[in-house]
């Protein structure tokens, strides 16, 4: 089965081929990239993922348990143990389930 991709161009005039329904322009997503703080650790669809959701502090972060980032679409099983690292190492934690 081969995938066709079909010829887009995004708000900002960038074209791009694309064989899958997502609306994202990689030029701009590459460009949007940060290379500081906890959202740099993450692959692009987890960082859209907090950022869709204003997650965008690590003290936000702490505010939710792990199923709950886990249920933001994007978010994958990969990325918990960053977050978990950045959130330890400024002294906070994803909020515990029993809370």
């Amino acid at each position: 089965m081969t995938s066709s991709k079909s010829l887009r161009t995004c708000e900002k005039g960038h074209q791009y081929y694309k064989s899958s329904d997502c609306p994202i322009c990689p030029i701009c997503e590459k460009r949007r990239k940060t290379d500081s703080g906890f959202l740099s650790l993450l692959g692009a669809p987890a960082r859209r993922a907090l950022e869709n959701n204003d997650i965008l502090s690590l003290e936000q972060l702490s505010k939710y348990t792990e199923k709950e980032i886990l249920q933001l679409h994007g978010m994958g099983p990969a990325s918990i143990p960053k977050l978990r690292a950045a959130l330890k190492e400024e002294g906070f934690s994803f909020r515990n389930c029993q809370e």
